[in-house]
């Protein structure tokens, strides 16, 4: 009740108004938003499944992930999924067939998980360097909605990579006052491994001046 009251008095953002001129491109973009193309290359087709004793169809890993893809990206249960991708292929002119979902819902279990990147091995050169990060927030709908001026709201997030091949090891966010030197300890902590050297960018913004903050003939 109360915004009602100063409804009038306040700072209204005129709406936008937009004049289509290229109707026929514009509505062929439009339609282009609902199709879909598939495209297999020609090693998943040869090797999407293989026959036993009987002629019993055996699926290949790649067929259960790909099947299982479309399923993700179009989230319908297994009976759907399984008539979608029979659906698919018949669409393609495909003789190979689609796996059943018991099929699907047995071999889902027994496929290889993508494993994650391994630590590297032997004492570490850390490399500790910041970016910034902007909030966004009810500040900016607030600027948007009605006009007020506010404040940038930044962080900066820290990252500790290895020098030899650049994976990232450890990471912080903090205020946007805090500099990359400060932040040694954090990285530390989030590290499992022997850490020899320990490198961080010294200045504020610019060009990068990194600084070496620890370095040990032992492991820190």
């Amino acid at each position: 009740m109360p915004h009602k009251h100063n409804a009038d008095r306040r700072h209204h953002i005129p709406k936008m108004s937009f004049r289509v001129q290229n109707w026929p491109e514009y509505e062929a973009g439009l339609r282009r938003r609902g199709s879909l193309t598939v495209w297999f290359g020609d090693g998943t087709v040869e090797h999407w499944q293989t026959f036993g004793p009987g002629g019993q169809s055996r699926y290949m890993d790649a067929t259960i992930q790909t099947t299982l893809v479309i399923r993700t990206v179009f989230k319908p249960p297994l009976r759907q999924a399984e008539d979608l991708m029979a659906s698919v292929l018949t669409l393609m002119d495909l003789t190979i067939s689609a796996p059943d979902r018991k099929t699907i819902s047995r071999r889902a279990v027994t496929l290889p998980v993508i494993q994650p990147a391994s630590m590297p091995h032997g004492p570490l050169h850390l490399l500790i360097d910041s970016t910034v990060v902007q909030v966004y927030g009810a500040g900016k709908w607030l600027e948007t909605k009605h006009g007020a001026k506010s404040r940038r709201k930044w962080r900066k997030l820290h990252l500790a990579v290895d020098a030899n091949d650049g994976m990232i090891l450890a990471l912080t966010l903090t205020d946007r006052d805090a500099d990359d030197p400060s932040q040694v300890a954090s990285p530390l902590d989030q590290t499992d491994g022997r850490i020899a050297r320990v490198t961080a960018d010294g200045a504020y913004d610019g060009d990068p001046t990194y600084q070496t903050i620890a370095s040990y003939g032992d492991d820190i």
